[in-house]
This record gives structure tokens, C-alpha cells and sequence, in this order.
């Protein structure tokens, strides 16, 4: 399978809680599948309208976002130096992960500490850098409509996203954007229906390379382990 963009993400090692992020979703990133949401009462909107938006992602934190490959470069270098990179870093232990309501949409956000996690996403946008081809005008042009701050916008620059290094925020989106009323009703259904297979501590114990197909899906490539 051919993928137009490339990006590193943390998904969930095989379990309860990467099974309820696909089938929630609808789309298993692992698997290379659409799967069936689960049978649940009293959503306050239909789940399949709910997750359209984050569907095509797979259920995932961003580390470093999607990007097209750097002329001169290959998909298998880059897998290459993803693996050395994360021979060198220590799991992750955060305190744990609960639904919060980001702006107008879901997500599963860290609680606590999140200063280690911050260094490894950073240092994660730097060392694969090279990888990263250059954005064009209509990519600059696209991301400026969201109102970026000048900060965000040397980011955006610099990194080719605007919302990495002191801007990093890490969150598994959980929905689209939702109206007040949907999410403020949506969120205590969600934790309690996760609350259950989250792990506290959460450990980030691996970064997953992921493709994007010609339809726009995500797919995981291969987890590796942080080992160092």
C-alpha cells in the first residue's frame, strides 16, 4: 500500500482499551479495518455522527503530526530512525487519563505531570525532522485560518504544525466538534464507560509509525517499544 503522508503516534499496545478506541471510532488503525461501533445508551447524538470527524485518524495521541516524506528520503529510513530513537527513551508513566472536554470537542487528556511527556514529543518533532518535507503555501494558508498566535505561527514554520513543542497539548480525541449541549452530556458517559480499562498509572510505552492511504485513513505500520 502506497501512503501519501506519514506521522507518529502513540496508540495503544493490543487490549480492552485499543479495542473500545476502534470500535468507538469505527476504525481500526491496526487492523486496516471499519469495525462496529459499540451498543450504547443514551448517547445524546448518534455515534457514527460523533466520531466522523476523528474516524480517518484512529484512536491515537499525536507525538509528530502527519507529514509528507523530504525528497530524498524513504518510508524505510525514517522507520529506522523511529526505532533507534525509541531504543533510547524511557516509558512514560503518567498519572492517569480522563475525558475532558477540549474546546467543543471529547478527549482522553493526562493528569498531572506531564513534563517527561512533553520532552519526548519534542524531542521526537526534532530527531525526525529531517523526514519532514517542506509545507507548501496552500498547506501555510490552510493552517494560518485557525486565528495562530505569532508564537504558533513560528512554530508552524519551523516544524510544519503549530501546535507542538511549548504549544503541545496531548490528548486521544474521542469526537468531532460537538454542540455544548451534546458533549456536557456526552463526557460522563464516556468516562464511566472507560473508567473501567484506563490504566493508572497510564504508561507511554511505545510511538507508532502510521500512514495515510489515498482514501485518508490512517494505518499503524509498527509500535515500537521505548526501551531505553
Amino acid at each position: 500500500m502506497t501512503f501519501s503522508r506519514y506521522a507518529v503516534y502513540f496508540t495503544c499496545a493490543p487490549g480492552p482499551l485499543a479495542e473500545f478506541g476502534a470500535a468507538w471510532l469505527g476504525w481500526d488503525a491496526a487492523r486496516g479495518t471499519a469495525c462496529a461501533h459499540p451498543q450504547m445508551d443514551g448517547l445524546p447524538a448518534p455515534i457514527d455522527q460523533i466520531t466522523a470527524t476523528p474516524r480517518k485518524y484512529g484512536f491515537h495521541g499525536t507525538v509528530k503530526p502527519p507529514f509528507r516524506l523530504a525528497e530524498g528520503t524513504t518510508a524505510e529510513g525514517l522507520a529506522q530512525a523511529l526505532a533507534a530513537f525509541c531504543a533510547t527513551r524511557p516509558v512514560v508513566p503518567l498519572q492517569a487519563m480522563a475525558v475532558t472536554r477540549l474546546g467543543r470537542f471529547l478527549a482522553l487528556t493526562p493528569q498531572g505531570d506531564v513534563s517527561a511527556l512533553s520532552d519526548l514529543a519534542g524531542a521526537t518533532v526534532r530527531e525526525l525532522e529531517p523526514f519532514r518535507a517542506p509545507l507548501t503555501e496552500a498547506d501555510l494558508e490552510r493552517r494560518r485560518k485557525s486565528n495562530l498566535t505569532p508564537r504558533q505561527d513560528e512554530l508552524l514554520q519551523t516544524w510544519g504544525y503549530p501546535y507542538v513543542m511549548e504549544e503541545f497539548r496531548f490528548h486521544m480525541t474521542l469526537s468531532g466538534r460537538l454542540d455544548p449541549d451534546v458533549g456536557e452530556a456526552l463526557q460522563p458517559i464516556l468516562q464511566a464507560e472507560l473508567a473501567p480499562i484506563l490504566p493508572a498509572p497510564f504508561p507511554i510505552d511505545g510511538l507508532t509509525l502510521c500512514g495515510e492511504d489515498a482514501e485518508g485513513r490512517f494505518h499503524e505500520l509498527h509500535r515500537y517499544a521505548l526501551s531505553g
